[in-house]
Parts: C-alpha cells; structure tokens; sequence
C-alpha cells in the first residue's frame, strides 16, 4: 500500500493525461517530460515516453511520478524526431507495471499508444481479438485498442484507426505513434478533453493547455468530438471519422480534474471556478466570520466566495504538497496522525471564527469529517461546509475512479444527513444550474452523470463501478 493509498484521498481519482509531438530537430523526450511534468495531476500511478528515430520505437515506462521514472540519462536514450506521452491514474485494469503506458503492440503494424478513458465494450472486443489469436501483456483496454489499430488491414495508420473509432463504445483522448506519423483522435461524445497546439511550427498534443504553456507552444484549438487528426512530415492533417451528434463534455473537468490555468471550451478555468464560489456564496449564505479553502482543489472557489460575501479570507490549512512524493508508508505510531500528513490546520486563523470552508467535491466523506475535526479541536468556533459542486451520487463509466455508489456519503442521504455524518453546522452544495451558468455552456453539451445519473451514453447507472471487468475475464501468460 502507497502512502497516497493510506490517506484515503476524498476527491475522484484523477484519470489520465496524454501527450504527442513531432518536431523534426528538437528534443522531444524531454519535451514530453515537461509536459507529463505539468500533466502529473491526471495521474500519479506511472508515468511513460516513447520516440521514434529511424524507423525504430523505444519506450520506457514505470510505477512512480515523472520526476522518479525518468533522469538524464533515460531522457537522452529517448531519441527522435517525435515522441508520445502518458501519466497513469488506473481506470481500467490494475496498477501493475504491465499496465503503465505508451502501451507497445506489433501486430502487423508498429506502434505505441497512450489512452486517457474507458471503453464500456472492452470486455466483448478482448473476446473477439482472443478469438482471433491475439495475447495481451496487460488488463486495460488500451492495449486493446492498440492491438486493433495494429493489427488493422488499412494501409496506412490514419486508416486503421479510422477503422478502429467506429468499433470503439465509451470515452477515448488518444494519441499513437507509427515509425511515420502521430496520430490523435477522440471519441464522438468528446468526454475526456484534447487539444491541438503548435510549437515553432510544429504541431503538438495533450489533454491539457497546460502542458503546452510550460514547454512554450500555442493552443491552437481543441480536436473535435470524432475527429482524428495526424501530424507527420506532411504537416497536419485532419479527418472528421465519426460525425458528432451529441457532445457530452465532462463536466468534472471544469470543476476539478483539469488544472486550474488550463483553458477548456475557451475559458480559463481559474476564473470559472472563481465564478462558482460567488454563485454558492448566492446559492448559500452563512453567517460567518471567515472563509478558507481546502488546498489547492478548493482555493478558486474559495476566493470567488469570499469576493461575493464580503467575508475575509485566510490559509487556515496549510497542504504539504510533497506528501504523494514518497511511498514510504507512515508505519504504526503515525498512523494515528492520520490527515496531518497531508494538512495541518492554524488554531491562531481559525479558534473562536465562524469558518466557512470551502472544498470543490465530497465523495466518501472520510477526509472531510476528519478536516472538520481537526477544525474543531484547532478552536473553530462554527464550522460551514461549502462546496462548488453538487453531490456526487453515481459512478463513472468514461475514465475517472469515483468509488462505489454505496461507498458516497451522498448514497441514500439527505443533505442535512450528510452534514450530521460529517459533523459540519451546515453543509450546501453548488446547484446543477450554477455549475452551468459558470462554465457558461449548456448541460446539453456535457455529461453530468456524476451528479445525475444521466449518462449520455444510455449506460445503467448500477453498472458505474466496474473498473476491473476486463481484469476479471482476462487470462494472462504466468511470468517466467
């Protein structure tokens, strides 16, 4: 068990984060180094590169964070004109080093993949390619559809994937790489966000814009829902594969999984989430004398309620924003510290104040009753509970681990009752229709689930949890 596993974080698990880039001349290992570096919020599990040069893919791939896979040395084994990216946050199948990405197939066709999703099909299409004679390494439904665009008649890989997108049910942000071109495409709901960027007047892409401020390219835009586009010595090329009738953007995205100065559907999401702590100030009002933040997910929300209210704010938590950097477990004498590994509170801000805390999410309910606590034994007079999101009762089927529905303080429970299970004065939610009216685009174009129970791929919300399907009928060779 990791030290990050101990602490039972609350939030949803991060998912994944990818990244490309051709750029004949440059040096595209560390190139995407940087650019995992700023995309390491997606996922913490592994982390991996892989190049081409000459014709020829190396990658390397490993458990642990950007900074402790890779070195200087590593980096400059990585050589090439192009290069693929991933962290790693398991969402289907295990956290085992077989499963870390770029995931590497040659079926026919040479390749490495990186995936950020879930494919609500993968267990019928590993059926299938068992029968045709296919083995798999790994339990994630990446390295199924890297053996389909492997082993795919089309001539060249723009083809075969565009022969894979139509078999492929679910969320999918992917970019793959042959000895010739990147390829990147996404699935026709466009759930999981990927952008296009420019860099020296080659091209690059990520899950993010934040990975392409930090190695100094351009957002260009982000790829369309259902489309497919390559970057090779031809330049960039783009297909529309499968026509999109209905985006169903992850709405998560705006509210926690994207970093804060990443720009999505073409707004800073610093301000959107400043934006949702004025409208829950709107929403909720509370007598109090104070406002702080559970850091860092629920600082911007936290300043936008403070603006809104009038109230002061302060850092009553103080994070230690190294604690997922060790996996050394804490052992049995710190075991009883439990939540101060990860935040300690400042009795001199807080004791004798009527302390509004503001968080962006609630799922379990285990570090929050425990922060509320430590508030409370540091002299909080009143302790409020404000959060810029409404409550989380479903799962997810589209690449975030969001525990399941009978592990949600919000399963079968009021409002008030949650706040009694967590021991806050009060406790209130942003409303559906304040989320939207920060993003400032329709629910029509995202997907809620999370919140609703409305998936917009018509999938039964009972079947939410099944992160590890594939693992279960997956029969893999014994290592030798």
């Amino acid at each position: 068990m990791s030290e990050q596993t101990y602490l039972d974080r609350e939030g949803p698990r991060d998912e994944c984060g990818v990244f490309g880039v051709y750029a004949p001349g440059h040096d595209v290992a560390r190139l995407a180094y940087f650019s995992l570096y700023a995309l390491q919020h997606r996922g913490q599990e592994s982390a991996g590169i892989a190049t081409c040069e000459g014709g020829h893919i190396t990658t390397m791939r490993d458990g642990g964070l950007v900074s402790q896979v890779f070195d200087e040395d590593k980096l400059r084994a990585l050589n090439g004109d192009m290069g693929i990216g991933h962290v790693r946050y398991s969402t289907t199948g295990g956290g085992s080093w077989e499963n870390a990405q770029p995931i590497w197939r040659d079926d026919g066709r040479e390749l490495a993949l990186a995936h950020n999703g879930n494919l609500t099909n993968a267990v019928d299409i590993y059926n299938r390619l068992k029968r045709k004679g296919l083995s798999f390494r790994g339990t994630t439904d990446s390295e199924i559809i890297a053996a389909m665009i492997s082993c795919d008649y089309g001539r060249h890989v723009e083809d075969a994937v565009a022969n894979v997108m139509p078999q492929l049910e679910g969320a999918y942000s992917t970019v793959v790489m042959t000895k010739h071109a990147i390829v990147a495409f996404r699935d026709p709901f466009g759930i999981r966000p990927l952008s296009l960027g420019k860099l020296d007047g080659n091209y690059v892409i990520a899950s993010e814009s934040c990975a392409f401020d930090i190695i100094g390219a351009e957002l260009v835009r982000e790829i369309s829902p259902g489309e497919m586009v390559s970057i090779s010595e031809k330049g960039l090329e783009s297909r529309q594969v499968i026509e999109s009738t209905r985006t169903a953007h992850c709405v998560f995205e705006h509210i926690y999984f994207s970093r804060p100065d990443t720009i999505l559907e073409g707004k800073r999401l610093q301000q959107v989430r400043g934006k949702m702590g004025e409208i829950l100030w709107k929403e909720a009002p509370v007598e109090a004398d104070l406002v702080i933040s559970v850091p860092d997910s629920g600082t911007p929300a936290a300043r936008g309620f403070a603006r809104a209210s009038g109230l002061p704010q302060d850092d009553g938590l103080i994070k230690n924003r190294y604690v997922a950097r060790t996996f050394i477990q804490p052992g049995q004498e710190l075991r009883k510290h439990g939540l101060r590994m990860k935040f300690n509170p400042l009795p001199e801000i807080i004791s004798g104040q009527r302390v509004v805390v503001v968080d962006d999410s609630i799922v379990r309910g285990n570090t929050t009753r425990q922060i509320v606590k430590m508030l409370r034994d540091a002299g909080a007079k009143e302790v409020h509970l404000r959060i810029s999101a409404p409550p989380i009762r479903y799962g997810c089927n589209y690449g975030v681990d969001m525990s399941a529905r009978n592990e949600m303080v919000a399963h079968e429970r009021t409002i008030p009752e949650i706040a009694t299970e967590i021991g806050a004065d009060s406790l209130a939610y942003l409303s559906m229709k304040g989320v939207y009216e920060a993003v400032g685009t329709p629910a029509e174009v995202h997907c809620d689930a999370c919140f609703t129970g409305s998936y917009p791929l018509g999938d039964d919300p009972d079947e939410a949890d099944g992160k590890f399907d594939l693992e279960q009928v997956a029969v893999l060779p014994v290592a030798r």
